[in-house]
Parts: C-alpha cells; sequence; structure tokens
C-alpha cells in the first residue's frame, strides 16, 4: 500500500472510531437527557427531560401536551436519599406542561418524574425517577478548549493505533502528540473545568471514585509508558497499539458515571 493510501486509511479510521466513541461516551452518560414515549387515553406523548442543569436557577420540566384536559405534577427530592417526595404542580404555557425543579448547589442531585392524567387516565415519565445533577457555570473558552484538546487526543490516539498496526512510522510522532493533548485537556484544563463545575480539582483515586478522572488518569499512564519505553520498531507498534486499545476501551466508560455527588446524609437537612 502506498503511503499515501496508507496515511488516508488511518486517518479513515481515526475519524470514524473517533466520532463513533464520542456519540457513545455522550448518549450513554448519566448527563445525556431521558427519553421516550408513553400513551394518555388515545394519544402518544413524547418526553425529553433534562439530567443536568447550571446552578442558581431552577431546571425546567417541560412536557409537550396539546391537550388542554391534562394537567400535570412532578415530584422529586434529593438524591440519594429517602426523604419523603415533594410534589410540584405544573402550569400551562401554550402547549406544553411546565414546571421547575429547585436549584440545588453544584453536585446536588434530585431524581424526579412527571406524572400526567386525564379524567380516570394518568401515566408516569419516565417509569423509573430521572436522576439529575446541578453543577457550577463553567467558563466558555476553557470548556471549549478542553472538549476540543480531549477529541484532538483521541483521535491521534486511535490514528496512533492504526499507523501501529500498518507499521508506519507516523504511530510514535502520533503517539507523542496524543500523549501531549491528553495532558492538556485532562490533567490540565480539566481539574479547572472539574472545580468551576463541581467544587474540586480532582475527585478520582486516590481522593474518590470519579469514572471521568481515573480514565483520564490511566490514558495518560499508557501513553506515557508507550513514548517513553518503547524503543526500536517492533516494541514501539506494540506499546502504542496496547495504549490505543487501553485508551479507546476506557474512554468508552460514559463520561461522568460515579462522578461528583453531595452525599445528602452528610450535608445540611432539606429546606421546609
Amino acid at each position: 500500500m502506498s503511503g499515501t493510501r496508507s496515511a488516508a486509511l488511518v486517518w479513515t479510521i481515526a475519524v470514524v472510531v473517533t466520532l463513533a466513541s464520542a456519540v457513545w461516551q455522550r448518549r450513554s452518560g448519566p448527563s445525556y437527557p431521558v427519553r421516550g414515549e408513553a400513551g394518555l387515553g388515545a394519544a402518544t406523548i413524547s418526553y425529553r427531560l433534562l439530567r443536568s442543569w447550571v446552578t442558581g436557577s431552577d431546571q425546567p420540566v417541560r412536557v409537550a401536551v396539546a391537550d388542554p384536559e391534562v394537567t400535570g405534577a412532578v415530584r422529586w427530592r434529593r438524591y440519594p436519599t429517602r426523604e419523603e417526595w415533594s410534589v410540584l404542580p405544573m402550569r400551562r404555557e401554550g402547549g406544553e406542561l411546565v414546571a421547575g425543579l429547585p436549584a440545588q448547589p453544584p453536585a446536588g442531585k434530585l431524581e424526579y418524574q412527571v406524572r400526567l392524567a386525564r379524567g380516570g387516565d394518568g401515566v408516569v415519565l419516565p417509569p423509573a425517577p430521572a436522576v439529575t445533577r446541578f453543577r457550577g457555570a463553567v467558563s466558555a473558552p476553557v470548556l471549549a478548549v478542553h472538549i476540543l484538546t480531549m477529541f484532538l487526543g483521541m483521535l491521534f490516539s486511535n490514528a496512533a493505533g492504526a499507523s501501529a498496526v500498518l507499521a508506519r512510522a507516523q504511530a510514535r510522532r502520533q503517539a507523542q502528540v496524543a500523549l501531549g493533548l491528553l495532558v492538556v485537556g485532562g490533567l490540565a484544563l480539566g481539574p479547572i473545568v472539574q472545580k468551576h463545575a463541581f467544587g474540586a480539582y480532582w475527585t478520582g483515586f486516590p481522593f474518590g471514585f470519579d469514572l471521568t478522572d481515573n480514565k483520564t488518569a490511566i490514558a495518560v499512564a499508557v501513553w506515557l509508558v508507550a513514548v517513553i519505553a518503547g524503543r526500536g520498531a517492533r516494541p514501539a507498534r506494540a506499546l502504542v497499539l496496547a495504549a490505543a486499545l487501553v485508551t479507546l476501551t476506557v474512554f468508552a466508560i460514559p463520561h461522568s458515571l460515579f462522578g461528583s455527588e453531595i452525599r445528602w446524609e452528610q450535608a445540611a437537612p432539606a429546606p421546609g
């Protein structure tokens, strides 16, 4: 295979795998909105319920229901607790029923469900309570650079792995770029984003179980080994490929899983 064709193949693989990984991570994560459909009488109601919100304002809960005879309420409580459920009546705004979950401090979580009724019929959305987490506001430029560098880090990681399989000399250089991007995006900017969003720079090992922090540390560690210890053509290719596969595996773990959360039993009691 010519150099040009092999380079095109490497970057095609890298882009496809990176985009697929990014979509999977986003859609499988605990902050992705809960979506679904439910029947109420003869109507089918589609819903999209948020699972993440910036603290400082109530989180909107909106369900499109055109039928004016349908009423709704939101039941909620702090998560994880066994507190009694609180109930918020929903008001009608045009073709929607609307309520607002009370704002919580950063890393505070609530679980909630929407209950709709029409006459003697009723439905609960979703069947199991949705869990939402509040976060602090993060500077848009910092967040954008963090996301971009992590995305490019994954792109070069996948490119390095593909180059290693095809025995291309560029594998080592791509490995170095992947390491640099993951260090900047994950170990430099990641803690800044974490601090603004949830009040702590690092909640992974040894201070906690945040999988986002831990998987970033693992990815950086394996690429550090691949770049520093990889000497010679064959050992370097093997280490680069191993690092690329480990990175792809750890980043397949949903984003924000086991992330920062307030342990309410150790915090102040619920107001009211």
